[in-house]
């Protein structure tokens, strides 16, 4: 998006929103440029950039076994053990669920290429799982750093449960989502989620586009949001739903390139499968927009809702949004802010994504890169006070904690923010545009494609909050309630509160609290 007032009054087009899939740029000429912010590898991308640096030396190793292996650990164990005599001719320290050895860059490459080979040869039972295929081993690491990746969404928030004991499915509430436009999908079939209610229109606000065109989404990214917030799909054992997941192996990082892989499953629900869904186009084909868009959506919101005299319009999704500088102006009082806090005085829900932006590089004493922790880089309009500024969590959050990409706080003038944390690493929702055709070269089938970031956390917590007044319509047009409900129910994970906000947004403990 464009800043019209940057310094020096000239205008600034900053690419792209923040959405998932913004690549990291490389500061060293030997870092493999980073073409997603969540791609599954079996070699670590800190192992990666070691053996791009290693020039045939041995590198330290510790090998990460797959505890699902048909043979247990032991299994993995003596299979690893019996490929890394075959390519090395050594053995490895056994410590733990782990193993130690020093491997060459070539001798690494090899070891993981007839792992995945006798995982293939063995009819592929444990390559039937999202992400790199794996057999024996689960991921290689240098001799420092482990983690752990996954999804089912709907189940972290609890919408599930809220689903079956409530039935906060989101049935009469209306949700706006600002972003690239929303295509037909069939998992907006069974709700008519889209289906356009009596004066409550589409609308694309980017330029040269007309308003029949908020139903297209090139880019892709508007759909997969409002697949998490709304819509249902089910298939069943003889014609399952396909989706696409990304992952990463050591050569496709160096070539900047992502693999898929084919993902089968029975039904994907949005956190309020019955919510409608009102498409206002403020990003263009390519993913950019200007700021001016996402201000005449909010006023177009705030005419429907008559100025919150007669409410047709209960909430706001804004997954898109530009870094923050503090020199700009004060922290939440730009336009873009200005405008969602008047529409939440009006009555209205604005939930919005943080940002992506909560890390980066520094220099160490001896002019190296190092990669670390940003705090203070809420994006806005993530900065307005009364929005609900959302940060991003894996699906096992109390493991994880907050996404390393995650903008963290507080405001640039002291603000406590983000205020709750949603899953946003490696969701999988409706694919559409670029975002699918990417895809389907390779699962010509798929219909949902996986995506990452805190622009997938927001439209969670805008599911769950659709899903809360659906049950307790006696808060609809009381946002500000909402926010404080939302934020006395979040799960605490532990974390510092610039980090995770109040918590992990949780929508049994929401709807129960009141």
């Amino acid at each position: 998006m464009s800043r019209p007032d940057g310094p020096g009054g000239e205008e600034q087009e900053i690419p792209r929103e923040y959405g998932a899939g913004t690549a990291e740029t490389a500061h060293r000429e030997h870092v493999p440029a980073a073409p997603s912010l969540m791609a599954d590898s079996i070699i670590s991308r800190p192992l990666m950039e070691r053996m791009a640096e290693a020039e045939g030396r041995q590198l330290g190793v510790v090998i990460e076994l797959r505890t699902s292996h048909p043979g247990g650990v032991q299994g993995a164990y003596d299979q690893v053990n019996a490929l890394i005599e075959e390519v090395a001719g050594r053995q490895a320290r056994p410590v733990g669920s782990y193993l130690a050895v020093a491997l060459t860059a070539d001798e690494i490459r090899e070891l993981v290429d007839r792992d995945m080979a006798t995982g293939r040869n063995a009819a592929q039972p444990g390559l039937a799982l999202p992400g790199a295929p794996r057999w024996s081993i689960h991921r290689l690491w240098p001799n420092f750093e482990v983690s752990a990746l996954t999804h089912r969404s709907v189940i972290t928030t609890k919408c599930a449960a809220a689903h079956r004991t409530f039935e906060a499915s989101g049935e009469d509430i209306v949700w706006a989502v600002l972003d690239s436009g929303i295509a037909p999908h069939p998992h907006f079939d069974l709700h008519r989620n889209l289906t356009e209610l009596p004066g409550v229109r589409h609308r694309s606000f980017v330029p040269g586009k007309t308003h029949a065109e908020a139903l297209l989404d090139e880019y892709g990214h508007g759909t997969h949001v409002a697949g998490i917030l709304a819509g249902e799909s089910v298939g069943d054992h003889t014609k399952p739903l396909v989706a696409a997941a990304w992952f990463q192996d050591e050569r496709s990082a160096v070539s900047g390139q992502l693999d898929v892989r084919r993902l089968e499953v029975e039904s994907f629900r949005g956190m309020a499968p019955r919510c409608r869904l009102l498409s206002c186009k403020v990003l263009r084909d390519d993913g950019t927009g200007d700021v001016t868009a996402v201000l005449q959506a909010l006023q177009y919101i705030s005419d429907l809702n008559a100025g919150g005299r007669d409410l047709k319009v209960h909430g706001v999704n804004l997954s898109v949004g530009y870094p923050f500088d503090p020199s700009w102006f004060g922290a939440g009082l730009s336009p873009v802010c200005r405008e969602v806090d008047l529409l939440v005085r009006s009555g209205v829900v604005v939930v919005v994504a943080a940002g992506n932006t909560g890390y980066g590089f520094a220099q160490d004493t001896r002019s190296r890169a190092v990669r670390l922790g940003l705090d203070m880089t809420i994006n806005d309009p993530g900065n307005s006070d009364l929005a609900i500024t959302v940060g991003s969590t894996s699906c096992r959050p109390h493991v994880s904690g907050v996404s390393y990409f995650s903008s963290k706080g507080p405001t640039g003038d002291g603000r406590p923010k983000p205020d709750l944390v949603a899953p946003g690493e490696r969701i999988v929702s409706a694919g559409a545009g670029a975002l699918l055709r990417r895809a389907t070269g390779t699962v010509p089938d798929a219909m949902f494609v996986e995506d990452s970031g805190t622009s997938m956390a927001a439209p969670h917590v805008s599911g769950v909050i659709a899903g809360f007044l659906s049950v307790h319509r006696e808060f609809i047009g009381r946002p500000r309630e909402v926010k404080e409900t939302l934020m006395r129910s979040a799960i605490d994970l532990g974390r510092d509160r610039s980090f995770q906000g109040a918590g992990l947004v949780d929508a049994m403990r929401a709807i129960q609290l009141v």
